[in-house]
């Protein structure tokens, strides 16, 4: 016993010694100033304590360090009343029907989209729904909480990534706007990570600074679906901000570390990989689905592919697509009515996961003064902000080391999670993979291309649907163009 506990400490010391060497590298600037603050009794004597390890070291990471926290249960923390909310940028209501679940109550819709329209006054029949944010006067009197998924398309990777200038972005200034002249207790934005690289990291900051000067303490973390038994990796920036709470009761309270993918898991897990990609990217996910997402490179939303155990390429059912976002299965159908059936995918590649924003609204109301004890450090100049920040009161800006995962749900097989029949991925869109494959420098799983040839060849020699009676979607056109 005792020998398996000193191996455990000086498995944790390695880790931490590595990761002070790392630093070293990363830091020449420095490096001569870093070595010296290194005390070989502080890290045996944190390791000793530490029990959790962060999965990597920041850039500027100093010593001495904060021990980790021990998890507390929301049932350990007292329950405050449900807050009166505001939802801007509503999509399909992903944040709204998060909070709701942790009993919070929305007041106010805002989506400016026909086809999320179409959702919100089905799913949201009695909320006031306001079309467009720009004629939006003021917020409802008593609100407490503006929660906005402002749109991404301008930061995201799949977009032209023009950044917060961008025409769609920039809405995020109507929310700073509104918070002007009603200053409410609390606001959660959401958006994708690359905002915290995209042009040296000017998108987070103007966020930041602008809630800085409205006088809001902030946190953010980056967060990953996965976190809560949903078999899609998908991660997001949950940016919390407030004018007297502090926000890393909420934000930090919770973690977990980020599971590993197995080895070799062709034939025996089902993997997700985007097959509109095959250049630059794969987007392979094993046992989930990469990131759904509004668009793509070839500029349409489509859905993610899977290979399954059985060796066949599918691409899921737009209902287990819902399903991945925390939806109940045809929750984007009253959209059918506004827009083309296809742009459901859009729809629910644009939305906020239910269940993370399920996780934000409880621990809402029930923070727990634990999160204030994070590995932290302080933020030097950058060229891009860290996974995980905050600014309380007088301590300035301070990055975080901690997971994407606040809980780690369990969940089934990706291939066993599936309810709805999925289609073949068809001859086109599979042979326009491969074509981009074969241009590639990707390195590509073992056995993954073997298995894309094998369907290709399979669903070659199926039948033709007659001419007229079928016609390609615009996905399997575009794949056509892509051979």
């Amino acid at each position: 016993m005792k020998d398996d506990l000193a191996r455990g400490e000086l498995g944790e010391l390695g880790h931490l010694t590595q990761m002070c060497v790392n630093n070293q590298q990363r830091m020449a600037d420095g490096a001569d100033i870093f070595a010296k603050t290194i005390d070989r009794k502080l890290i045996e004597g944190q390791c000793a304590r530490f029990k959790k390890m962060p999965r990597r070291a920041p850039e500027n990471l100093q010593l001495p360090l904060v021990t980790s926290r021990k998890p507390v249960s929301r049932r350990d923390e007292e329950q405050r009343p449900p807050l009166k909310v505001a939802g801007l940028f509503a999509g399909i209501g992903g944040i709204e029907l998060g909070l709701a679940r942790a009993g919070h109550e929305s007041s106010l819709l805002c989506e400016f989209e026909p086809g999320a329209q179409a959702v919100l006054e089905t799913r949201f029949s009695k909320i006031r729904l306001h079309s467009d944010i720009r004629t939006l006067a003021s917020l409802p009197r008593g609100t407490e909480l503006v929660a906005a998924g402002f749109p991404c398309q301008d930061l995201s990777q799949a977009g032209k990534a023009v950044g917060i200038e961008g025409a769609r972005s920039s809405l995020v200034g109507e929310v700073f706007r509104l918070l002007e002249s009603r200053r409410v207790p609390w606001v959660l934005l959401e958006n994708v990570p690359f905002m915290l690289q995209l042009a040296r990291g000017r998108a987070m900051e103007v966020i930041v600074a602008e809630m800085e000067r409205l006088g809001y303490r902030w946190a953010y973390r980056v967060v990953n679906s996965r976190a809560f038994g949903l078999p899609q990796r998908r991660e997001r920036v949950l940016f919390l901000a407030s004018r007297d709470e502090d926000p890393r009761d909420v934000l930090f309270a919770d973690e977990e570390m980020a599971p590993e993918d197995p080895a070799n898991p062709l034939k025996r897990l089902a993997c997700g990989f985007y097959w509109t990609e095959g250049i630059r990217g794969l987007g392979w996910a094993v046992d989930a689905i990469p990131t759904l997402k509004g668009g793509s490179t070839v500029g349409i939303p489509s859905s993610p592919a899977i290979v399954l155990p059985d060796g066949r390429v599918v691409t899921p059912n737009i209902c287990d697509a819902e399903r991945m976002q925390g939806f109940e299965p045809r929750w984007t159908e009253p959209a059918a009515a506004a827009v083309k059936e296809g742009h459901r995918w859009k729809l629910v590649g644009n939305a906020v996961t239910v269940d993370v924003a399920e996780w934000v609204g409880k621990r809402l109301r029930a923070p727990s003064p634990v999160g204030r004890e994070v590995t932290n450090y302080p933020l030097a100049q950058f060229s891009t902000w860290p996974r995980a920040a905050y600014n309380v009161d007088k301590q300035g800006r301070r990055g975080v080391e901690i997971s994407a995962f606040p809980e780690l749900r369990r969940s089934t097989h990706l291939h066993e999670w599936l309810q709805f029949e999925p289609k073949l991925l068809s001859a086109k869109a599979t042979a326009g993979f491969l074509s981009r494959t074969e241009v590639s420098s990707l390195r590509f799983p073992k056995g993954f291309i073997e298995i894309l040839r094998e369907h290709l060849r399979h669903v070659e020699m199926q039948p033709v649907p007659p001419r007229g009676r079928r016609k390609s979607t615009p996905v399997e056109a575009i794949a056509g163009t892509l051979t």
